[in-house]
């Protein structure tokens, strides 16, 4: 029994994994290298094309604890994920390289998955999850347009600069994760208070490329370029991606005024990448305004920050809790196209939309996640209907009867019932897999 899976991202790489390991046939579209999007630049599944950070390992963080439910849940990204990552403080940061490639390698010889490279144009017969992510080309999306009902719903997201690391000064930079000192998973570019105002002047008057076809520009709350944020105030930087908050420089023995913390991109510390630094200025002037930050006067970019287009449906009122189009059951979506934000939350859906496609096929009902696990909750909120309905990244607010004060037993529990609910759900997919082996 065959699935095609529309995009070969980390939501469409997730579910078709799911769906082999239960013995299906999966076919996986994937248009890159032969058509790329503004984003990309390798043609590698699963690229990570924002950040190389999947965000806190940490259990007491939501982000944390849905990356430990994965592992339970055997997803391969995460696992892979794990395999590939470097040091970087409290979060899980992967070499962005090795981690796609080790993923393109596992898809291509999975013998139960068969990837085709080229673009789909039309939404084929049988059962078919798209996972076509925030960056779906205009051909489909008038496809998903047909088969919605409803308009698409977009947004506007931005990516960070990347920077030899042989280029920053470090005579004027320090290294050290946050409460973490010496740490070398950061590169600390600190600026004193006059020079924080000549950085901020610059910015807030810096030229932006201009985004046709808005008024104005949607952009999702959890990832706005600097310079939008640095409109709201001159101080707002300074609780937000310049904090310094939890760092000491390492000569003067004070904290900074603020901040510009530089992540590793890879294992050998050669790229760097500017956090919180996601913009729309222009090439020519990231290059005069970052410059102005004294660790970063000779920066050589290897990558400019940009603006790139995100696209994602109106989940509530177009999908169930199996992630199935309500017009037509046959077909699932899968990731940020169903309105989470956020790498990890994409590998959850697809995993979600890999075991529902399994329950439909064997004509079994599909049962969610308890709603006070992350990964339940997350589909509650994109499959619950709502005024008003926003991209969402996970956070403790969706789960159900979460309480600040009790966030260990809330955390004890949801690992405690992911492991049942994966248990039943394996359990109904025993008799399948002893028809296979």
């Amino acid at each position: 029994m065959e699935v095609t899976i529309i995009g070969g991202g980390l939501a469409g790489v997730e579910a078709a994994y799911q769906l082999a390991r239960r013995g299906y046939g999966v076919t996986l579209f994937e248009m890159r290298p032969h058509r790329s999007t503004p984003a990309h630049t390798t043609p590698y599944l699963s690229e990570l094309v924002c950040s190389n950070s999947l965000k806190s390992n940490e259990i007491s963080n939501a982000h944390g604890l849905i990356k430990e439910e994965l592992r339970r849940l055997g997803s391969l990204l995460i696992r892979v994920a794990d395999e590939t990552s470097i040091p970087g403080g409290k979060a899980l940061v992967v070499d962005r390289k090795t981690f796609s490639q080790r993923i393109t390698e596992s898809i291509k010889n999975n013998p139960f998955i068969r990837l085709i490279r080229e673009e789909a144009l039309d939404i084929p017969s049988g059962v078919v999850i798209i996972a076509t992510g925030p960056l779906t080309s205009d051909a489909f999306s008038k496809k998903i347009k047909e088969i919605t009902g409803e308009e698409n719903l977009f947004f506007y997201d931005a990516i960070s600069p990347i920077i030899d690391s042989t280029s920053i000064d470090m005579s004027k930079a320090f290294y050290g994760a946050r409460y973490m000192e010496r740490k070398e998973d950061y590169i600390n570019c600190p600026l004193t208070e006059d020079e924080y105002n000549i950085f901020y002047d610059e910015l807030i008057r810096a030229k932006q490329v201009p985004v046709r076809g808005f008024d104005t520009i949607p952009y999702f709350e959890g990832c706005l370029p600097i310079e939008v944020l640095a409109g709201r105030g001159k101080e707002t930087l300074l609780y937000g991606p310049m904090k310094p908050v939890g760092l000491k420089d390492i000569q003067s023995q004070k904290r900074p005024y603020a901040v510009l913390q530089l992540r590793r991109e890879d294992e050998t510390g050669s790229m760097y990448n500017m956090v919180g630094f996601q913009t729309r200025l222009t090439y020519t002037e990231q290059e005069r305004v970052f410059r102005l930050i004294p660790a970063l006067r000779r920066a050589v970019f290897f990558r400019y920050g940009s603006v790139h287009r995100n696209t994602y449906i109106n989940s509530p009122l177009l999908l169930n809790n199996g992630l199935q189009l309500l017009r037509d059951i046959r077909i699932f979506f899968a990731g940020q196209i169903t309105g989470v934000e956020g790498y990890v939350e994409s590998i959850a859906m697809g995993l979600i939309a890999g075991i529902s496609v399994d329950k439909y096929l064997q004509k079994k009902p599909f049962i969610p996640p308890p709603e006070h696990t992350c990964i339940g909750a997350l589909l509650k909120y994109i499959t619950t209907v709502r005024h008003n309905f926003q991209p969402m990244n996970i956070n403790f607010g969706l789960i159900k009867n979460y309480s600040k004060k009790e966030k260990a037993s809330v955390v004890t529990h949801a690992l405690e019932s992911i492991a049942k609910w994966k248990k039943m759900m394996d359990d109904s997919s025993i008799n399948r897999r002893s028809r296979l082996s």
